[in-house]
């Protein structure tokens, strides 16, 4: 592995377990110091950073800070700051609450927005600039196959992480001419992954694996065959190595996209 990111600072929010830890390692593994987030214990925000750090990071930081609070948000990019800002910013905490429209609350609306949304925004209107100045930054917001399309009974989370997307691709346009194909550039690009193995999947598969007697494999091919024609879960691992080869300066122009790994569902 060349570790084209020595010398780089990254922010992975939500990186103490699933995909958030996965970008966290592939990150470390190319050099990047990592600020490792997510509301956690010490000890596990503790073996989140050995993980990360085996992988080769140089050096690490956990910070439990609640995205639901812009102060606290804007205390933790101070924090961050003090390592130079960071260069890359992974937006990939975030929560979902599998609910009708109707039944859907005002507290959930506001809660899975401020989660998913808004916590992106706070976080790339402190880094960006900064981004811009240096010529070469990555912005790469973990967004999800219903930023996409739509799913029944999900209108909170659809619409957080559509608007993640929305979000992404005016900043791409905003930050396009920062830097140059030398530097690296300034990218923004939103990753939307289709079924991945992590926990916010957990109360799917289980309904699922309830329906065909407790089998969990069944309950996922299940749930699998409704969407994605391959048939195949993905592993965060997969999301990981996406998200550092968007960081490499080779992928200069590579802005503004959303870059669907859903095993064909969006396809469709």
């Amino acid at each position: 592995m060349t570790r084209f990111l020595e010398g780089k600072t990254a922010l992975v929010t939500g990186s103490v377990q699933g995909i958030g830890l996965a970008v966290a390692k592939a990150l470390g593994s190319a050099g990047a110091r990592v600020v490792v987030h997510g509301l956690a214990s010490r000890d596990d925000g503790a073996a989140a950073e050995a993980a990360i750090t085996e992988a080769g990071a140089p050096a690490t930081r956990f910070y439990g800070t609640d995205l639901r609070d812009p102060d606290a948000i804007d205390a933790l990019m101070d924090e961050v700051a003090i390592w130079g800002g960071p260069d890359i910013l992974v937006n990939n905490a975030g929560i979902q609450k599998t609910v009708s429209l109707e039944a859907a609350t005002r507290e959930t609306w506001e809660m899975i927005l401020a989660v998913n949304l808004s916590a992106a925004f706070h976080t790339m209107r402190r880094a960006m600039p900064g981004m811009g100045e240096r010529g070469y930054g990555r912005v790469v917001n973990i967004a999800s196959v219903h930023g996409l399309v739509a799913s029944v009974e999900k209108a909170p989370y659809v619409a957080s992480k559509f608007g993640l997307v929305g979000l992404s691709r005016v900043a791409a346009l905003e930050y396009a001419a920062a830097g140059s194909k030398a530097s690296g550039g300034v990218t923004v690009n939103c990753i939307c992954p289709g079924w991945t193995e992590t926990d916010i999947l957990g109360p799917q598969i289980a309904a699922r694996a309830a329906a065909h007697g407790g089998d969990r494999d069944a309950g996922i091919a299940s749930l699998l065959s409704e969407k994605e024609p391959t048939g195949r879960l993905s592993d965060p691992s997969e999301i990981g190595a996406l998200a550092l080869w968007l960081c490499n300066p080779i992928a200069h122009n590579l802005t503004g996209t959303a870059i669907p790994v859903d095993g064909g569902w969006t396809t469709q």
